[in-house]
């Protein structure tokens, strides 16, 4: 016995805005919500070389933004197609905001010689500087570790790596 398999989608027709002002009609297989917009995935009408020199029809697909390259078609309902939504954000997700990206970088001080000292930054930090290279957690640690090396608190450089530096008890001894 076999088993039903789910229909192979039937495309709609819709305008596509190509470069140079030109509009031209293809297939819309499927669409996908993004964070920054929607991606409609079209089939151009194209031609391809065949066997022996001959010349066919063919179907170039790509996703394009919507509704920057994209028009519907007088009287075509689209709701049929196979449409893929964002999955809404998780209540942690909307308490917390988007995470900050992972690593950190170390901006040397000026002058040579041992204990010269730097900053200790998150790579987001407005005071790194862009293209530094990025730390992991343990560089990050080692070169804190450094003399004359502090960590900045504009980021939250020392609050975050402090505690591991210093232990997670620090601050709270008994007196």
């Amino acid at each position: 016995m076999t088993t039903p398999s789910a229909p192979e989608p039937v495309p709609v027709p819709i305008r596509v805005l190509l470069p140079g002002d030109q509009e031209v009609v293809a297939h819309l297989w499927s669409r996908r919500q993004a964070r920054d917009g929607w991606r409609y995935e079209v089939g151009l009408p194209a031609y391809r070389n065949g066997p022996e020199g001959t010349v066919e029809p063919a179907e170039y697909r790509v996703w394009v933004r919507a509704p920057q390259h994209v028009r519907p078609v007088d009287g075509v309902s689209y709701d049929a197609v196979p449409t893929e939504y964002l999955a809404p954000p998780s209540p942690v997700q909307e308490t917390l905001g988007p995470r900050r990206p992972s690593g950190w970088v170390l901006v040397k001080a000026g002058g040579r010689g041992p204990g010269r000292g730097g900053v200790v930054h998150a790579v987001d930090c407005e005071e790194a500087p862009a293209g530094a290279p990025v730390l992991t957690l343990e560089r990050a640690l080692d070169a804190a570790e450094q003399p004359g090396v502090r960590l900045c608190s504009l980021c939250g450089a020392a609050a975050e790596l402090d505690p591991v530096l210093k232990g997670f008890d620090h601050g709270f001894e008994e007196t």
